[in-house]
């Protein structure tokens, strides 16, 4: 895999079955991008993303990250590896503060063990100390540190959804995927959204691979996409190629918002 290639997926096929959710996907995504996956409703790109993180195994081909082979492993092991993700639905543990979600994401980093936790080791006090502060800085990166102690389930949606990323970034990642990041966002809150990926992007050194249906946002903040259709992919390029490209405009007919950014 080139050094600029930070993930790679080789001839990725995934069947549930006798169906085919995803055929033979090849995708190179370049280190410090801002790449995209896109097409119709149904076209394998969330499958994509489960395959990448773990939740699925792919049923042939192989998933490199970083110069590592993480094909099929559990998306803990991923998810240490270096790989973060949010998901369409905003799975927050609504219950929690919005401090201790994003802690949660952070315990995959800590050192001291569950023992240390139940007997209040000094090591483990001073690492629940820092870990605090660390995860109390995220949220200042994502807007969200006046609400630090309030319910996660109380916040409003765009505020749920920059949760759910700084939750990822405690786990310091360096690949993010964000699924459907502007779902249910009206115009001016996609328009934030795009700034604030790239500054995440810059702030913290990733990687990000969206999927989204917002084309606005995609041909905003996206320098490279790939378009899938019935698992396949129909398109690869820059942003302008793919809006001129003949079989993605066909693939978006009758979809909601077409290319039209």
């Amino acid at each position: 895999m080139s050094g600029d290639v930070i993930l790679a997926t080789n001839d990725v096929t995934m069947r549930f079955g006798g169906l085919a959710a995803v055929t033979d996907l090849s995708l190179a995504v370049r280190r410090g991008t801002i790449a995209g996956l896109i097409g119709p409703n149904g076209a394998g790109k969330t499958t994509c993303f489960n395959m990448i993180t773990g939740f699925y195994k792919p049923t042939t081909g192989s998933i490199v990250f970083d110069g590592q082979e993480v094909t099929g492993l559990p998306p803990h092991k991923v998810c240490k590896a270096g790989i973060a993700r949010t998901f369409q639905n905003i799975r927050l543990f609504g219950n929690e503060t919005v401090l201790e979600n994003v802690m949660i994401g952070r315990h995959l980093r800590q050192k001291t063990s569950w023992i240390d936790a139940v007997l209040f080791t000094p090591g483990y006090l001073r690492e629940d100390k820092a870990m605090r502060a660390h995860c109390l800085e995220l949220l200042a990166a994502v807007g969200l540190a006046d609400l630090a102690d309030e319910q996660a389930s109380s916040l409003a949606y765009g505020a749920q959804r920059r949760l759910e990323i700084a939750r990822a970034l405690a786990t310091e990642p360096s690949f993010l995927l964000l699924d459907e990041p502007a779902a249910g966002m009206n115009p001016q809150e996609s328009e934030d959204l795009m700034g604030f990926v790239r500054t995440i992007r810059q702030d913290f050194d990733l990687t990000i691979l969206l999927i989204e249906h917002d084309m606005k946002v995609v041909m905003g903040i996206c320098e490279h996409i790939w378009v899938l259709d019935y698992g396949v992919t129909i398109a690869e390029g820059a942003p302008e190629a793919i809006r001129r490209d003949p079989k993605v405009i066909l693939a978006y007919l009758g979809e909601e918002g077409g290319l039209h950014a």
